[in-house]
């Protein structure tokens, strides 16, 4: 039997070992800098940056799902990124990365979301074609781009330079100083 429910705090050892595996799939194991206890800051600190869902078949958890809030302007609503998804090769073909996805998909449409998203490498063949059997389109004319490390550190550094807005009670807009 397939159960889909929401991961807690005892699970980050779970979740962190799922990401691990997904990661070395994806041949970026090298990549992976998160810890247990960043993961467990992210998903049940304070601010939870993110929600896991785990699958259970049998008892046994065979993969996870993670996603997190976004928001789309154009379409005037937030919307739903799916991190990561993750099935043990041994249990891929049995529904249950489709269990997963349907979860977060029903998600989505049970908070008001406008859109449901994720990126998938350009070499993960199966993974591409499972997304399109569901009806999912990929957004060719999109190319994702990142900040990290020290790209990240010398944009951020510009911010000194940058004038920031503040906030001015009496006439309720931002000005610029």
């Amino acid at each position: 039997m397939l159960q889909i429910i929401p991961a807690t705090e005892r699970d980050v050892p779970l979740v962190f070992s799922f990401i691990r595996k997904l990661a070395e799939y994806e041949k970026l194991l090298d990549q992976v800098v998160a810890t247990e206890e960043l993961l467990r800051e992210g998903l049940f600190g304070p601010h939870p940056a993110a929600e896991v869902v785990l699958a259970y078949l049998d008892g046994v958890p065979v993969g996870f799902a993670l996603y997190f809030h976004t928001f789309s302007t154009f379409v005037g609503r937030s919307g739903i990124y799916l991190e990561d998804l993750f099935v043990e090769p041994t249990h891929r073909g049995l529904g249950v990365g489709k269990a997963l996805l349907a979860y977060v998909a029903n998600l989505a449409v049970e908070r008001g979301c406008g859109r449901y998203e994720w990126s998938v490498l350009n070499w993960n063949t199966p993974s591409i074609n499972f997304y399109k059997s569901l009806g999912a389109v990929p957004l060719d004319d999109w190319t994702r781009y990142r900040l990290a490390g020290d790209a990240l550190d010398r944009v951020a550094a510009q911010s000194a330079a940058t004038p920031t807005a503040t906030y001015n009670s009496d006439s309720a807009s931002p000005e610029s100083v």
